[in-house]
């Protein structure tokens, strides 16, 4: 008879190392965005910030490193001049289109 794997024991998934190519952040963020969910927004560029390094991306928006681990947590609601400069330190920007109904 298998063992059953409980889904709390399960290992907690980690994008930062599949976000290795410019293409690959970009489409991170896209369908980040696409959802809606701020919390997630922030969490997903806190993935990027570990996948590029936190202490060069905090260098480069002028955030203190353990601020940066603070802001870009799920649970955090993050001021836009945070995801502002975290966004050009990552080298990426937001870019608004028209939804179409």
């Amino acid at each position: 008879m298998s063992k059953r794997t409980k889904v709390n024991e399960l290992p907690e998934f980690d994008a930062a190392p599949y976000l290795d190519s410019d293409e690959a952040v970009a489409a991170y963020l896209t369908d980040i965005l696409e959802s809606g969910d701020s919390a997630l927004l922030a969490a997903a560029l806190g993935d990027i910030a570990r996948a590029r390094g936190m202490t060069e991306i905090a260098k480069a928006s002028g955030i203190a490193r353990e601020a940066l681990y603070k802001a870009l947590r799920s649970d955090s609601q993050p001021r836009f001049d945070t995801i502002s400069r975290v966004c050009a330190a990552l080298g990426v920007r937001l870019v608004a289109q028209p939804i179409h109904v």
